[in-house]
């Protein structure tokens, strides 16, 4: 089944044993393993303090049809079991639920291939809710909706395109945890489209990118940024929507340091940068991963262009970064060398202890000798597609490769002085 057994590992001292969960001692298992009956592609945590240990997975298959499961793990036997499953037209490129930890709104459910889906989850419990198909203004909910399953009924399908049924695909998309009436997805048509979700409606749409736009992350309320094909971080802020920062160019030089569209001597065209994610706890950090490259660029907005550090231990391309939840030093990394890798940033600038003039200092010295290296690293069982950390468990990271979902455990033992960094361990049982 893979023989992913071993956990974490420590750089410096060698593997960590976890074991895989479904046996009797799996309660206190380090790792839990879901096999899907096709390739697992979109996958995402839920944040609902009630629903602990529940995600969402989508399939990745070559045709119209395909599948959404929500899935939770079963404490007590340590099995990771489906709680619903539905159709979906073509692969979802993400999934979200609704950034709810206290469970004040509707159980929504979202996902992005050609349109925006939003999905109400419904329990014996709840109250009668508004019809699947409910609508105003623009937006179109499917007309010819898709059968009703058991605890799922598709609550809208938003298309930005209001003057046809055709929508660029959605690359996508970002829920605004400090404004959840927002959802900004981005679209191979270079836009970037804000929705408000509890009106059903268009409340932005701005050409963001002068190609594809791979990827949004919201910063603020009122703040996100992109990443497109153009090889460029744009920031956009919704008070003034008609211009944009541009925070990183991939094509001006190794460094990044220029970014004049202009070749600079030695500087390449401008390489896609495919995903971004930006620090919840410091938003003057984000990261982002460059197309077919193993390597994973740090930026501070404080210093457009200028990398904070670039991390270089991956042995092939990088497929997806997550911020520490909780933590606002501290990143994880996955790509196709099948490692998920996790970094402590406290020494190059980031978190309570970075100064506000070292941002320069701290990326020369990274860049002296040899770079920085992670503090522990997990080998799966294929290449590492997905990556997703915990918001409301921050001691638990999801990953998906082929047709696996597996939830590793790493404990954050933080120091109570405020101005120490945090520090990785991993927990043996």
């Amino acid at each position: 089944m893979g023989g992913d057994n071993d956990g974490w590992a420590d750089q410096e001292q060698g593997n960590g044993g976890g074991s895989r969960g479904g046996g009797g001692e799996a309660k206190r298992s380090e790792i839990y393993t879901y096999e899907a009956p096709w390739h697992v592609y979109g996958m995402n945590w839920s944040v609902r303090r009630d629903k602990k240990y529940r995600l969402a997975i989508a399939s990745l298959l070559e045709q119209l049809s395909n599948r959404v499961e929500v899935v939770q793990l079963d404490e007590a036997s340590g099995d990771i079991a489906p709680v619903l499953s539905f159709d979906h037209q073509y692969p979802p490129t993400k999934t979200m639920f609704i950034p709810d930890p206290h469970a004040v709104r509707p159980d929504l459910l979202a996902t992005s291939a050609d349109h925006l889906r939003i999905w109400r989850i419904t329990s014996p419990d709840d109250d009668d809710g508004p019809p699947a198909n409910a609508n105003s203004g623009s937006v179109r909910c499917n007309g010819n909706a898709q059968p009703q399953q058991p605890g799922v009924e598709l609550r809208c399908e938003l298309n930005g395109n209001r003057n046809s049924d055709y929508c660029g695909p959605l690359t996508s998309f970002d829920w605004n945890d400090a404004d959840p009436r927002r959802i900004g997805t981005s679209s191979i048509d270079t836009t970037c489209t804000i929705w408000d979700v509890e009106r059903e409606a268009v409340d932005t749409q701005l050409i963001a990118h002068d190609k594809e736009v791979y990827d949004i992350a919201w910063g603020g309320a009122g703040v996100f940024a992109s990443v497109s094909a153009d090889g460029s971080v744009r920031v956009f802020d919704l008070r003034d929507k008609e211009h944009s920062t541009i925070i990183y160019e991939s094509g001006s030089g190794s460094g990044g340091g220029s970014n004049s569209s202009a070749g600079d001597g030695g500087a390449g065209s401008p390489t896609p940068l495919v995903r971004l994610g930006w620090n919840k706890q410091d938003p003057r950090y984000m990261a982002t991963i460059i197309m077919d490259s193993p390597k994973v660029v740090v930026l501070d907005i404080r210093y457009p262009t200028l990398p904070v550090v670039e991390l270089h231990r991956h042995h092939a391309p990088v497929n997806a970064i997550a911020w520490a939840p909780h933590s606002s030093c501290h990143i994880c990394t996955a790509g196709d060398d099948s490692q998920a890798l996790i970094w402590d940033l406290s020494s190059m600038g980031t978190g309570s202890n970075g100064g506000g003039n070292g941002n320069g200092n701290a990326a020369a010295a990274a860049a002296a000798e040899g770079g920085l290296d992670p503090i522990l690293a997990y080998t799966a069982g294929a290449e590492i597609e997905q990556l997703q950390w915990s918001a409301t468990q921050p001691d638990w990271v999801a990953i998906a490769f082929a047709n696996k979902l597996q939830i590793l455990r790493v404990m954050l033992l933080q120091k109570a002085i405020l101005n120490k960094p945090l520090a990785f361990c991993l927990i043996l049982c």
